[in-house]
């Protein structure tokens, strides 16, 4: 019996590919010092540096200012960017709809993020679905980061549920699959162009609302919604 799902932020529930081009047109659009590059140059180099939210902002406006020859302080185009981002958030699509089906189901909902407290809850807020969620860990604020089992450990004992009644979804194959697993819960990879799958068995989805049937299956309700193993053998 599946009490809990808790979700990656991050490439699982906020679209941050297409958020983030979304910030940085707006970005470039108002701050008229950047006008001195072709748009399409400033986005691309950024997303480059970025290596997918792995490299936090201020080594990426610094580099960035340093290779286009562009007359800015870094620090103000990074405190544009914590402020400003969450201003463009997207969800992925079946967000709403499945957050309102798990809560219809009375199932506890949790998010674990790695990250910074004030910039994540900000983007948190702006998807506007920050009253869907039972609790919310941050690693800043807690101290310990994913992969280790600890922070899962720990959102699990905050939920008042077992790892067995749990699920977390989420993109990275280490970070977050193949470490809720080791934590004892079962792991949803949103598959993705950028990762390689997890090595370790897992549900695999592309959409949000997919969560529905593989929580039938979990349940012996749907049997038509299938495992990995099962899906693989068709491709």
């Amino acid at each position: 019996m599946i009490k809990g799902v808790i979700f990656d932020l991050d490439g699982t529930l906020l679209d941050r590919d297409q958020s983030l081009v979304a910030f940085l047109e707006d970005q470039y659009n108002r701050i008229q010092e950047l006008h001195r590059i072709d748009k399409k140059v400033f986005i691309q180099r950024f997303i480059e540096l970025d290596q997918k939210g792995y490299v936090w902002k201020d080594k990426v406006y610094q580099k960035l200012l340093e290779e286009l020859n562009i007359d800015l302080y870094w620090q103000d185009l990074l405190d544009d960017y914590v402020e400003s981002f969450q201003n463009h958030c997207i969800g992925f699509p079946g967000l709403f709809e499945i957050l309102d089906y798990l809560k219809g189901m009375n199932i506890k909902l949790g998010i674990i993020s790695n990250g910074f407290e004030r910039f994540q809850m900000n983007n948190i807020r702006g998807l506007k679905i920050i009253q869907y969620f039972d609790e919310i860990l941050i690693s800043e604020i807690e101290g310990i980061r994913k992969p280790n089992i600890g922070i899962f450990q720990r959102a699990l004992v905050r939920l008042g549920i077992e790892a067995k009644e749990a699920i977390f979804v989420g993109d990275h194959p280490i970070h977050d699959v193949e470490a809720s697993i080791n934590a004892g819960m079962k792991g949803i990879w949103v598959e993705g162009n950028y990762f390689d799958k997890p090595s370790k068995d897992c549900f695999i989805i592309k959409n949000l609302i997919e969560i529905r049937g593989i929580l039938a299956t979990i349940s012996g309700i749907h049997p038509s919604a299938r495992q990995e193993s099962d899906v693989d053998s068709e491709k």
